[in-house]
């Protein structure tokens, strides 16, 4: 062995490729225990309207511990999460002694139920906001498809000029409106022959020619019918 100089060659190699990992690895450590790197500078970056600093501060203690190597930027990230207008953060470090926090907030678009808000990305989140909101009732799971429905409709309803302020999705899958004025519109459940919003659209094209010539305040109309609707209005006798 010892007079093979491609095998002494082959061992040094493999020896001292030991010997700088074991050095990498102990330098690793000694970095990460070091006091020589403190963190001095935390940044945060993102337009906060409902998200204070105390917050981010309460939410963060605790986990925004050690140095510049050894903060554990998933932690930090996890408890940011937590917050109520917080819908993602980004945490990076930036050389030498500083942290930079990306903070996105949720958009408000509707409140949900009785007890919660419904985010611009159709997501379900539980925070307080007295902001003026249509309100979308629906089973548990179907956020994103009230939200994405909402929109159509209300894009629908649009040339009406009277907005959807409440949109309900029943346990039966079947779909219910009330606009600004207080009219509520019964559209029923989807079907092949004739999607929910075709049946919206074919009222809101009559609509001038139809309920837009009667005075009195209109208060229900059914759309489930396949060749025209019906309709309620409103009791003028007092």
């Amino acid at each position: 062995m010892w007079d093979n100089p491609r095998l002494l060659n082959y061992v040094a190699g493999i020896l001292t490729g030991i010997a700088l990992l074991i050095f990498v690895l102990a330098a690793a450590q000694l970095a990460l225990r070091s006091t020589a790197f403190p963190l001095r500078q935390i940044t945060v970056r993102g337009t906060l309207a409902h998200t204070a600093a105390a917050q981010i501060e309460r939410a963060t203690r605790g986990r925004i511990a050690g140095n510049f190597f050894s903060v554990d930027l998933a932690a930090v990230r996890a408890g940011l999460e937590q917050l109520p207008w917080v819908r993602r953060v980004n945490v990076r470090r930036l050389w030498p002694d500083g942290l930079e926090i990306e903070i996105e907030e949720r958009v408000a678009l509707a409140r949900w139920g009785d007890d919660a808000l419904v985010d611009s990305q159709g997501e379900r989140f539980v925070a307080h906001t007295d902001a003026a909101m249509p309100t979308f009732f629906g089973p548990a799971g179907t956020e994103a498809e009230v939200t994405r429905r909402y929109r159509r409709f209300s894009a629908l309803l649009a040339p009406l000029g009277d907005p959807l302020v409440r949109l309900t999705l029943t346990p039966r899958y079947a779909w219910q409106l009330k606009l600004r004025s207080g009219l509520s519109v019964v559209l029923g459940r989807d079907t092949n022959e004739l999607p929910v919003e075709a049946r919206l659209a074919r009222f809101v094209a009559v609509y001038p020619q139809t309920l837009g010539k009667i005075p009195q305040r209109h208060e229900y109309v059914d759309l489930r019918y396949p060749n025209g609707f019906a309709l309620r209005v409103q009791d003028m006798k007092g």
